[in-house]
């Protein structure tokens, strides 16, 4: 046994045999500071630990095929050398310990390169600097091509071409109906203009529910990205089927809302996904590129509906929406990568004990994992409601988002009645006028991605190269005028029954604006605190569909009393009331607003990292 006459402390005695169980080698890998150690004491590691197993590790984390000699180095043999099973034992138990410690005494949070995720207590590098003190222990390896992060460019557009697919199905799914209603009404005898717009806009208020409890699974390293994305791909196509196959209302109504819940999954996936891949510097491009797709699928997926009505009935135009569903859902099971690390990591760590027989092979996250999936998901849940409920910044800059977005299916489900009755148009000449507002979210997409950065770096050297979240802001000033334009043009143009490409102008108008509402918001939400960047954007989500979802309920109502311009010209001082004063209040004193805010979403978050790490430290 490793205890003697003087009685050392085990944890102390484990590192001084390290050097004995850990040879050195010429590759140095620097253990970033002291390890914080159970006892009295914090022990700086002795050099000829740093760097040990440099070429073991490069067999599990540098290559992708391991040869037998390095296969052999990691089964438990190879690893424990001279010393005896006791001998071992004590020393594997004080090495997870000393690491355990580490985790737990980690009081500093580097948000340089967060990740939107918030679930686990912060690990850097994937525990890379404790490869020195436990060979057992399965990362990457630093500048490993099979990291998400070092993949080769080429790949890492492939993968988030792959996830907009996904994030396509639920907003086509929301809009795809719109030209068919009056064909579903007819069929199920629906006379009320509201139960038409709630057959529509159920499948919004279920985004409001599904991504808090179902997205967050896909950070248990047990399922990852890829199992929850193309299960709930399939979940999704099943009820799409059944809202296609239905007799009456209340079923499609109440496929259309479990459709909806599934469907939203990859709302919520996709941001973190392009975390996986990107660090925050290099980002932005492809989260503006996931953002915009929620914008784009109800602008095309009314323009197939159209013409499947005209042609062949209300129910092809949702077998349609089976069909590209299901194209999504197979070739993302076939051709889909997993791009979270704590699921890769596992998955790598458990091939490899298949190989080598050593069943004590473990990646960082399995020994940090101090939480069961239902507290993830009661916090997950919960956070995104207080925040919603209490943050200001959320509440002011998220109404404003959550307006601007029902008003956005406040349009959406005036189309019909606009060109079909106004203008006399067909169905599949009215879905082809949903069109207006897809070129407005691509043109939008193009100008504002490039102004907002060439903004938020001039905002940024102005201020000595020091960047803050309010420098997203300024460009709100000018959405603030462009949106009112898009909402009067579009009304008064329909109004007035001036020629249809006018009204089409104007939704354009207003789809330009938005994306920068959007675009600006999400990025402010996110960088006003990484830590909580997930329930940041999952609480202006609950907002926004919520709207999304109760806009179209009284918009027959309200435009058959004040007709589309008076109606409209509503909708545009509203949108002034709220994109100019709270905009202007947020650049001017979001700081100290959100300072004050995050000070009590940290203290709330310590908390539950205390309960956490009281967990880790019964295993010490």
């Amino acid at each position: 046994m490793l205890a003697n006459e003087d009685k050392k402390d085990p944890i102390e005695d484990s590192v001084e045999h390290a050097v004995d169980i850990y040879p050195s080698s010429s590759d140095s890998s620097d253990f970033d500071g002291p390890v914080t150690f159970t006892g009295k004491e914090t022990t700086e590691l002795p050099r000829s630990l740093r760097g040990s197993f440099s070429s073991l590790r490069r067999a599990v984390n540098g290559n992708s095929t391991e040869d037998a000699d390095e296969i052999k180095r990691y089964t438990e043999e190879e690893i424990r050398g001279s010393l005896d099973e006791a001998e071992f034992d004590l020393q594997r138990n004080a090495t997870r310990q000393t690491i355990i410690s580490h985790i737990v005494d980690t009081k500093d949070i580097d948000d340089s390169d967060y990740k939107i995720e918030e679930d686990r207590l912060p690990i850097e590098n994937d525990g890379e600097k404790f490869t020195n003190i436990d060979p057992e222990l399965i990362t990457w390896g630093y500048n490993n091509p099979e990291d998400p992060r070092n993949w080769r460019t080429s790949k890492k557009v492939f993968v988030v071409i792959f996830v907009s697919l996904y994030t396509l199905i639920s907003p086509m799914s929301s809009s795809i109906l719109s030209p068919a209603m009056s064909d579903l009404a007819k069929d199920f005898n629906i006379t009320s203009t509201t139960v038409q717009a709630l057959v529509i806009s159920i499948h919004i208020l279920a985004w409001a529910v599904g991504p808090l409890v179902i997205a967050p699974l896909s950070e248990d390293d047990r399922l990852g990205r890829k199992t929850v994305l193309s299960v709930s791909c399939w979940l999704s196509l099943a009820f799409n089927l059944g809202c296609a196959l239905s007799r009456n209302t209340t079923e499609i109504i109440a496929f259309r809302f479990i459709s909806g819940l599934f469907s939203a999954t990859p709302l919520n996936v996709s941001p973190a996904v392009v975390s996986d891949l990107f660090d925050a510097k290099t980002r932005n491009l492809s989260l503006a590129g996931v953002f915009l797709v929620p914008f784009v699928g109800p602008a095309i997926a009314p323009i197939i509906g159209g013409f499947m009505v005209e042609a062949k009935g209300w129910r092809w135009v949702l077998y349609t929406l089976c069909i590209i569903n299901a194209v999504v859902a197979v070739l993302g099971t076939f051709f889909y990568v997993e791009t979270y690390t704590p699921a890769l990591l596992k998955k790598k760590a458990q091939a490899l004990r298949k190989k080598t027989g050593n069943m004590n092979l473990h990646t960082i996250y399995e020994i940090s994992n101090g939480e069961t999936t239902l507290a993830k998901l009661q916090g997950t849940v919960s956070r995104p409601l207080m925040l919603l409920f209490t943050h200001p910044m959320i509440i002011g800059l998220g109404s404003f988002m959550a307006f601007i977005y029902g008003f956005l299916y406040l349009m959406i489900i005036t189309f019909p009645s606009v060109f079909g009755k106004t203008y006399g148009f067909s169905q599949s000449q009215t879905g082809l006028m949903y069109s207006s507002l897809g070129i407005g979210f691509i043109l939008g997409m193009l100008f504002w991605t490039y102004v907002l950065g060439v903004v938020y770096n001039h905002l940024t050297e102005k201020n000595n190269g020091v960047a803050e979240p309010e420098f997203r802001l300024p460009c709100l000033f000018i959405a603030a005028a462009i949106i009112p334009i898009g909402l009067l043009w579009y009304g008064w143009s329909a109004q007035l029954k001036l020629h249809w490409i006018m009204p089409c102008i104007g939704s354009a108008i207003f789809a330009f604006g938005l994306v920068c509402v959007f675009q600006t918001l999400q990025a402010y939400l996110i960088d006003m605190n990484p830590r909580f960047a997930a329930s940041s954007i999952a609480a202006a989500a609950i907002f926004r569909c919520l709207f999304g979802f109760a806009f179209p309920l009284f918009a027959p109502i309200m435009y058959a009393r004040l007709d589309y311009g008076w109606a409209n010209t509503m909708c545009a001082i509203i949108a002034v009331f709220l994109a100019v004063p709270f905009p202007i209040l947020c650049y001017k004193y979001g700081k100290r607003i959100r300072e004050w805010a995050n000070v009590r979403m940290e203290k709330s978050q310590e908390k539950r990292d205390e309960r956490l790490k009281a967990k880790l430290a019964q295993k010490i």
